[in-house]
């Protein structure tokens, strides 16, 4: 019996197998999004690509073992989010494994959806300004929670908190920006 990993038209199979367009397709599945996860980061679009372009080298130097992976998306967030990390990190001249609390400029991309267009120029502002006042982490919770729609088991395991961390920074960003909205 073969499972889902075995199959050779399966996009991770192929690469597994070092078949390029496979590498072609997996870039054009994921770089919408980890694009986005990075710019909620970096905030600047020739660091994103660089950062990007680094996640998918590294998934073809791992492309061996891809077969293995059981989430894909979060494996791939993991590498991310260690990839802007240490951008961060560099850029700022910061000395490696500094804490997210520790970045002051976390940032989150515009995103358009149609509530935007229900909210007035106003509340767009007291939303935006209520999310630019919260702590970094708190910010990056609410972003993968809110924006992305991750699991918070996931974004739990991702960044390496507790499940009532994430639960905490969640409830504190909504608190937040209900009572700037109230203003």
């Amino acid at each position: 019996m073969r499972n889902d990993n075995d199959n050779p038209d399966d996009i991770v199979y192929r690469l597994s197998r070092s078949d390029e367009r496979a590498l072609n397709q997996f870039m054009a599945r994921w770089s919408q999004r980890l694009y986005h996860y990075a710019m909620s980061m970096l905030g600047s679009r020739d660091n994103v690509d660089e950062v990007v372009s680094d996640v998918f080298l590294q998934v073809w130097k791992s492309r061996r073992e891809l077969v293995k992976i059981q989430y894909m998306e979060q494996w791939l967030r993991r590498i991310t989010y260690c990839k802007c990390m240490s951008r961060l990190r560099s850029d700022a001249g910061i000395p490696p494994f500094v804490s997210i609390d520790d970045i002051e400029h976390f940032t989150l991309p515009s995103i358009e959806s149609t509530d935007e267009t229900i909210l007035n120029r106003e509340q767009q502002r007291a939303v935006s300004d209520g999310l630019e006042s919260l702590p970094p982490r708190c910010r990056h919770v609410f972003y993968l929670a809110k924006i992305e729609k991750m699991p918070y088991k996931q974004i739990a395991s991702i960044l390496d908190i507790s499940l009532s961390t994430v639960n905490y920074h969640v409830a504190y960003a909504m608190e937040q920006l209900r009572n700037k909205l109230k203003r």
